[in-house]
């Protein structure tokens, strides 16, 4: 009888793990739990005209081609290299009003709610308490292919 409760017992703590596992978004601790994982996996050439912008500082561009996100990605040139943001706002649950736009070259809001962030840096300026959510980038300067990735 004590064997069977030790295996219901472990059946149990087996199936909460993997729910655990399955349902978590990763690491959270700068979003809100219900923020979309994605697979961010891109890459661009900035010699392209649809990226020109990216050849200058204080540039941006959304990108939203496959494997950016679920709502595509927020890229500027910045003096240290590039800032890639997700467009999906990061302090609240995503929905139709929550894609963040670029404000006046210096901004990023949430429309829903009128939440703000700094472009060059993705620190938040008004009402959200979590930075925007940046990825990962390495960039060759001899071919200009940034590779954008999670």
């Amino acid at each position: 009888m004590k064997t069977k409760f030790i295996k219901i017992l472990a059946s149990i703590i087996l199936v909460i793990s993997l729910l655990k596992i399955f349902y978590s978004c990763g690491n959270r601790e700068e979003t809100t739990q219900c923020f979309p994982n994605q697979l961010i996996s891109v890459q661009i050439n900035i010699n392209l005209p649809a990226y020109y912008q990216l050849q200058n500082i204080g540039g941006w561009i959304y990108l939203s081609e496959q494997q950016s996100g679920t709502r595509g990605l927020i890229i500027t040139r910045t003096p240290s290299g590039f800032k890639i943001y997700d467009r999906n706002a990061p302090h609240i649950c995503p929905d139709t009003n929550t894609t963040l736009e670029v404000e006046g070259g210096t901004l990023v809001i949430c429309k829903k709610d009128n939440a703000k962030w700094f472009l060059n840096s993705g620190a938040p300026a008004e009402i959200s308490p979590y930075p925007l959510k940046q990825y990962f980038y390495s960039f060759n300067a001899s071919t200009n292919v940034l590779n954008i990735y999670n």
